[in-house]
């Protein structure tokens, strides 16, 4: 059989291959970056995106997840305060690379109005393999309009 003979099916399998190959000889991989969860804490302050190392730092901002400190991270993007119920974070995108991670939020106002409440903050917690944690590696979290909202330094 000469290779114009080659049957197609195996042309696919090829070509899926020499990507894969490509991918992995490039070093890229995938990272899974979990969004845990959204909701609303009381924490002092404004908007602010930390970092989470251990049980007591993700005590500290008032929220319970099945962050494993050991092989993972988390960070947090709060956002507010605000004395009206309703009040929900919108993550737009996320694009990152070896320097930067550059997340693009906003908040939602509720369409009712709310009703008046004790001042709150929304938040979102993402949890991060610590394999992907680069010392120096810049978060910023900016609007769609390209308004920074928070910044933090990965130390």
């Amino acid at each position: 059989m000469g290779i114009s003979e080659v049957p197609h099916r195996r042309g696919l399998g090829t070509v899926l291959l020499a990507a894969a190959l490509a991918v992995v000889l490039a070093g890229c991989r995938e990272v899974r970056v979990n969004r845990y969860q959204t909701g609303d804490t009381i924490v002092p302050g404004g908007n602010q995106v930390a970092i989470v190392r251990s049980r007591r730092d993700l005590d500290a901002f008032g929220l319970h997840a099945p962050v494993r400190f050991n092989h993972e991270f988390g960070v947090i993007l709060v956002m507010g305060p605000h004395a009206h119920t309703g009040w929900r974070q919108v993550i737009d995108s996320i694009r990152a690379n070896e320097q930067r991670v550059r997340i693009v939020a906003f908040e939602r106002a509720p369409a009712d109005g709310g009703e008046p409440t004790a001042e709150y903050h929304t938040y979102t917690l993402w949890i991060v393999p610590n394999s992907v944690y680069r010392t120096g590696s810049v978060i910023d979290v900016v609007t769609p309009d390209g308004v920074t909202i928070a910044s933090t330094v990965l130390r």
